[in-house]
């Protein structure tokens, strides 16, 4: 390369030799950075920075006969380095950097050796979403720049927990039916990252549960995770694909187990419109003889030969993680678990191994109809399970698919408009503990109190990234009864029931946030703190319902103060059961329509992992 008297030394390599001797932790090179101008470069064991090349004491640097200005020293984490790749010869753009809007800015390409760090920066604006970051150094010696990008690489494959190998399946149809493209668009940050793909397109419904319950542990075993590329319902039929062959735990306890005991022992919290009553029942074993038994899950777990069943594949996972890269209508999931419905965010909290536990709804549906037979079936849910009005929303909306995401406005409008409620009665199990989460008690004399809900006697705590909430790390020692589902061998155990006319039933397991809704249905709700939220809307009056909305569209509103809505925090042994009486609706689970005339539920803190690590606030 050209150069002029002695103001640079771009091939200067004697800061480099450090580098390569075996322990060393720093490395400092000189290079041209593009569109920047000529930069010493130094790269310690968990970050790379810059600066340009100049004395602080003058206001100009030349180099190259280039004209620019020293600025603040930049840098990069290792942590925030995605891909390190080896451009061969090519353009280096130098330009000036004037301090001030008078100077003239000059520039000129110059070719050398180029290597290119990919990375990320955080937006001004919004601080959960990432911005591609390219930086692309040159030197006019090759073996220098490979030496730099071997060293490079070498540190990023020790960054724990990246991928390797993913198994991704792409909706065509989700959304606005931009699943494809947004793959497209995603695809080259994982094919730089050197992260293997098996790419699965579906062409109907229903085809990733049936891959995801079919494929063999030991296959399993070769992914790091599985991705999703679609909505919350899609990532619901993958997670049901998973879970159905593989997880093995007891089914919640059934509505008639609660109405048995309710009869027969008077051990029960009623809670009909006025009046709670309140006793502590015994050991829930003896309460409840019903509860499913591994006999009774054995035509359900797998369809696996033995020969697979050799290769394990447990449940919980530590290992094995899920992520979604957002093209759905509502994407609450991946804006619950990233801030953000960004495919590129979403994509880079893959390829860098992020990593946050999930908590898991099992429902269980026992009746169908009145007059169905009794026959379990189950669906896990990730995010939200609600019936009535979210029921309706969703029936209504599959008439309109070629509306796309829009549809679901126009629903529920239509379904608001109705103002529809359905008898039912609900049953949840508590578990005696510091914080109250009933509604009301008795005192000591038999006299009813109100008792001021959690919402309002405790510090909103909302999950973000490093929750520590979500951060306390699942007990995950064995799989048994203890471990998942801990109200199973309470030794004081509490149920309430309610009954009457709801607008709508619904359960959160996540706090829901949707670009609708910025605060979600519950605001404090977290990934994985073993909390489920009932949620009870009973029949009101039209305007208070629509207030109610309006307040879950608000920052910062307070959609769960009002006399007409019930939300019990069940705290440690989240399990409600449900009957509907008289017209029914369907039940909406993360978005799939399920119709069930009985059901029961409980959820199970952190049992799947994602490749996210919650918002950013």
């Amino acid at each position: 390369m050209e150069r002029e008297g002695n103001d640079c030394d771009v091939g200067d390599t004697s800061l480099t030799a450090s580098l390569f001797d075996g322990e060393a932790s720093v490395l400092s090179s000189t290079f041209l950075l593009d569109h920047v101008g000529e930069v010493t470069v130094t790269f310690h064991s968990d970050r790379l920075y810059w600066k340009l090349v100049g004395s602080l004491d003058n206001d100009i640097s030349t180099c190259l006969r280039v004209k620019y200005f020293p600025k603040a020293a930049t840098e990069i984490k290792l942590s925030e380095i995605y891909a390190v790749e080896l451009n061969g010869h090519g353009s280096i753009y130098i330009s000036s950097l004037p301090p001030a809007p008078e100077c003239l800015l000059l520039g000129q390409d110059i070719q050398m050796y180029r290597f290119t760090v990919h990375g990320f920066i955080r937006s001004k604006n919004q601080p959960s979403q990432c911005i591609l970051a390219d930086y692309t150094f040159g030197h006019t010696n090759l073996q220098v720049c490979r030496k730099w990008v071997n060293q490079l690489n070498a540190s990023l494959k020790q960054e724990v927990g990246r991928p390797k190998n993913l198994l991704v399946f792409v909706h065509p149809r989700s959304g606005k039916g931009n699943g494809c493209r947004t793959w497209e668009a995603v695809a080259p940050i994982f094919s730089r990252a050197r992260v293997e793909t098996k790419v699965i397109v579906t062409e109907r419904a229903g085809e990733a549960f049936d891959v995801m319950s079919s494929i063999t542990n030991m296959e399993l075993n070769s992914y790091d995770g599985v991705v999703a590329v679609g909505g919350d319902g899609f990532f619901n039929e993958i997670l049901n694909g998973f879970l159905s062959p593989r997880f093995k735990a007891p089914y919640p306890p059934t509505p008639s187990d609660f109405v048995h005991v309710a009869k027969d022992n008077g051990d029960s919290l009623v809670n009909d419109e006025d009046e709670i009553v309140a006793e502590t029942s015994s050991k829930m074993e003896d309460q409840f003889p019903l509860i499913s038994s591994p006999k009774q899950f054995g035509s359900r777990i797998s369809n696996l030969n033995s020969e697979d069943k050799a290769a394990e594949f447990p449940v919980p996972n530590e290992w094995f993680r899920f992520g979604i890269i957002p093209a759905g209508s509502t994407d609450a999931i991946v804006i619950c678990t990233t801030g953000t419905r960004d495919p590129i965010t979403s994509a880079l909290h893959i390829v860098l191994g992020k990593r946050v536990h999930l908590d898991i709804a099992q429902v269980v549906r026992w009746k169908m109809t009145p007059s169905s037979e009794v026959e379990p079936n189950v669906r896990y849910a990730a995010s939200f399970s609600g019936y009535g009005f979210y029921g309706d929303v969703i029936t209504e909306s599959e008439k309109y698919r070629w509306m796309g995401p829009t549809r679901y406005d126009y629903a529920g409008t239509m379904v608001f408009l109705k103002h529809r409620s359905y008898e039912a009665e609900i049953a949840y199990l508590d578990v005696e503990s510091d914080e109250i989460n009933l509604t009301s008690k008795r005192d000591y004399q038999g006299n009813l109190i109100r008792a001021i809900r959690s919402s309002q006697i405790s510090e909103r705590r909302i999950c973000r990234t490093n929750c520590n909430v979500c951060n306390e790390k699942p007990n995950h020692a064995s799989v048994g009864v203890c471990s998942l589902t801990p109200h199973l061998n309470s030794e004081e155990t509490r149920w309430a029931r309610s009954k009457g006319h709801f607008l709508s039933v619904g359960a959160a397991v996540i706090s829901c946030r949707n670009e609708k809704a910025s605060d979600g249905l519950v605001a404090d709700a977290h990934l994985s703190d073993g909390f489920l939220h009932l949620i009870l809307i009973r029949d009101c009056p039209h305007a208070s319902y629509l207030w109610h909305l309006t307040q879950l569209t608000r920052r910062g509103g307070s959609p769960l103060n009002f006399k007409f809505v019930e939300h019990h925090k069940l705290l440690q042994t989240p399990a409600f059961t449900f009957t509907s009486s008289g017209d029914e609706s369907v039940w909406n689970v993360d978005g799939e329509i399920f119709q069930a005339h009985q059901l029961s539920a409980q959820v199970f803190r952190g049992l799947v992992s994602m490749f996210a690590s919650g918002p950013e606030v």
